[in-house]
């Protein structure tokens, strides 16, 4: 069989120094990729040495996208839709055989075809639009040739796979299938009853053929009777070419005759039509003539009088179903490739076979897998071939079709055409509902395409991180809570950071952030967000910083509400645990200060002796060769004299302390004794 493929579009960079340095790509969302020029300079062969040669002007990025048929507006639409039917479609298991499911398949396939139908609809009035660029319009009508043929084939698909009959017998669908699809018949008899006076013209006759031609011979009938020469009709031929008609025999789903009743009766029928071209009945009216040779099923009337109305109607697989109305009424599913391949002999197209052409023909072979290759490989788009091979599998009749790199079919072109909408920023959501249903490679899908959506709005980012959550994401949603986390801190909102922070569970950026608290609180003798940092909670214990910051912040409390005791045992044990930064301590020392001066001796001498201590320990660190180079640099000299003042009163206070606590202490023992 000939390979089918698409024709490669060629596509120009305007970058003028890709010549010298090439191009660069970097893999963006689904299809895209970021072009922009090489790495800046190159060294290239002049004579016996090397020049090396940089970018004359600034590299641009060119944002590449393809097969984006889905991405404007009308085609958005039909995404929206059809993702509500599939995901509905997925609440039914394929493993389930109950006859109930059936009548919803063919419910959810009926609506696939409604929006395909009204996706065709809205594409050719865009096209048809005078304020539409012409280009675009362009676009427009082509897509909507794309999807009419898509709505062809859904349609036979759903005749074939779907809505089996019992007994196989197709042709009235068959029937439906021709008058939906090819309607010139309605529109040459619209225009002919809208005229001021019934013409029997050449159009006029085309419309009775073609109606006569798709089996809808009530139509044919009614159009037959607008003739002038009918109610004259004096030799009675419009009156028996109308009885033919009238009494054509039709076998329904829901008749009560057997079908060997009904081929007795149908085969008496035509022995009539035959019987009145024999008699010459129709002698004097040719075109009446025509219409009694159709009935009677005459191949060569169908290829000659009539066979550029079949062509016009869509060729051989038109003339397929015509004929099998006239020759074999009762015809199986299973036997249509024979007919089929006889209808393509009759127009000539077997050698020469159109990618619909082929389409269709796999189709009435049931060779599922071929006519989804073909699909695959000329449609423009993913859409039909995804949605199409996954209704066929809830079906049963798409088999676990293993491909050579571990993903069956169904999944494969689901991935690929959710691969097309990853591209576009609003169907994020409906490219997780797809990939949720990819068993096999639909999870790693959906986390690398998570990690690169853009989160332009705090509340997509809500979204995204509700989405992981549900899925039991954990890296991915604490990857959004740092990328947030950290946004909100370059816009100097400390609050909302830590916020994120304590949903990503990153300790080192809580450090972070519990510094840059610190700091704010060293330059502004102040805390922000009191609220965040009052109700932390068990969040404190992400990072041992995090842990100080919310202590001392209990320190401050404990202080404000009068429970100067506990603050005081509190300010001890967080210098400690050693859990501030060594230059926070002489912040830490001089909170101690105001507990110092009451009159009422908060710290024992025991404690107070600790306190000396972390004061001795600071002055050492202060001539450590680490504060001499990070942070002495860094400190203005009037930083330095403040230091060293509050150092000095630290030292009296502390002095005065141990004086205090060791008289009270000793007054107490002798009462005690």
């Amino acid at each position: 069989m000939a390979a089918y493929e698409r024709e490669i579009p060629f596509l120009s960079i305007p970058e003028p120094e890709s010549s010298v340095h090439g191009l660069s790509a970097v893999w963006g969302r689904g299809n895209q990729l970021i072009l922009h020029t090489g790495c800046g300079q190159r060294r290239k062969a002049e004579g016996s040495g090397d020049q090396v040669v940089y970018h004359q002007t600034p590299s641009t990025l060119h944002q590449v996208e393809w097969q984006t048929d889905m991405h404007n507006p009308h085609t958005r639409k039909l995404v929206m839709q059809s993702h509500d039917v599939f995901v509905s479609l997925q609440k039914q298991s394929p493993e389930d055989k109950n006859a109930s499911r059936k009548p919803q398949l063919i419910k959810c396939s009926r609506h696939y075809r409604a929006f395909i139908a009204e996706c065709v609809q809205d594409l050719r009035k865009a096209s048809l639009d005078p304020n539409v660029d012409q280009t675009e319009a362009r676009e427009y009508g082509d897509q909507c040739e794309i999807f009419q043929t898509i709505g062809l084939i859904w349609s036979l698909c759903e005749i074939l796979f779907v809505e089996t009959l019992p007994g196989g017998i197709v042709l009235q669908q068959l029937l439906d299938w021709v008058k939906l699809h090819f309607t010139e018949g309605d529109v040459k008899a619209r225009n002919i009853l809208m005229a001021e006076e019934i013409e029997t013209t050449e159009e006029y006759w085309s419309a009775i053929y073609i109606y006569i031609l798709q089996g809808r011979l009530t139509e044919a009938r009614h159009m037959l009777s607008l003739d002038p020469k009918f109610q004259h009709d004096t030799h009675g031929a419009y009156g028996r070419i109308d009885e033919l008609m009238r009494r054509m025999p039709v076998f329904g789903t829901l008749s009560r005759q057997s079908l060997a009743e009904f081929d007795l009766k149908w085969r008496h029928w035509q022995d009539t039509c035959r019987q009145c071209l024999e008699d010459q009945s129709f002698v004097s009216y040719p075109r009446l003539e025509v219409v009694c040779k159709i009935l009677c099923g005459d191949q060569s009337v169908l290829l000659q009088e009539v066979g550029d109305l079949i062509q016009e109607l869509g060729g051989w697989y038109h003339l397929m179903v015509t004929r099998l109305l006239y020759t074999n009424p009762t015809v199986k599913a299973m036997d249509l490739h024979y007919h089929a391949k006889a209808s393509m002999d009759a127009c000539g197209v077997s050698g020469r076979m159109t990618s619909l052409d082929s389409i269709l023909d796999k189709a009435l072979e049931f060779d599922i897998y071929q006519m989804i290759k073909i699909s695959s490989a000329t449609l423009s788009n993913w859409w039909f071939v995804a949605h199409l091979s996954d209704l066929l599998h809830h079906c049963g009749q798409l088999d676990s079709h293993q491909l050579n790199f571990g993903s069956d079919l169904r999944e494969f072109l689901l991935l690929e055409y959710s691969s097309t909408l990853m591209s576009h920023t609003s169907f994020w959501q409906v490219v997780a509902d797809y990939l949720d249903h990819c068993p096999q490679f639909g999870r790693h899908y959906l986390e690398l395409f998570i990690e690169r959506i853009p989160l332009k709005t705090e509340r997509k980012a809500l979204k995204v991180l509700k989405a992981c959550e549900d899925r039991d994401m954990k890296e991915q949603a604490q990857s959004i809570c740092k990328v947030l986390g950290m946004r909100c801190y370059r816009q100097g909102r400390l609050g909302s950071a830590l916020t994120w922070c304590l949903r990503s569970h990153d300790p080192t950026f809580a450090t972070y952030l519990a510094d840059k608290f610190l700091t704010e609180y060293s330059l502004k003798g102040g805390f922000t967000n009191i609220d965040l940092l009052d109700n932390l909670g068990a969040g404190m214990l992400l990072s041992d910083r995090l842990t100080f910051l919310g202590k001392y912040r209990e320190f401050h409390r404990l202080y404000e509400q009068g429970d100067f005791s506990d603050a005081g045992a509190l300010l001890l044990s967080l210098l400690r645990a050693r859990l501030a930064p060594k230059q926070f301590w002489l912040t830490l020392l001089t909170d101690a200060l105001p507990l110092l001066e009451l009159d009422e001796v908060v710290f024992s001498s025991k404690q107070t002796y600790e306190l000396l201590r972390c004061h001795e320990e600071l002055e050492r660190w202060f001539k450590s060769e680490e504060y001499k180079t990070r942070i002495l640099p860094k400190k203005s000299k009037g930083q330095l004299e403040l230091e060293k003042e509050k150092l000095e009163l630290l030292q009296l206070g502390l002095s005065r302390n141990i004086a205090q606590a060791l008289l009270k202490e000793g007054c107490g023992s002798l009462q005690g004794s």
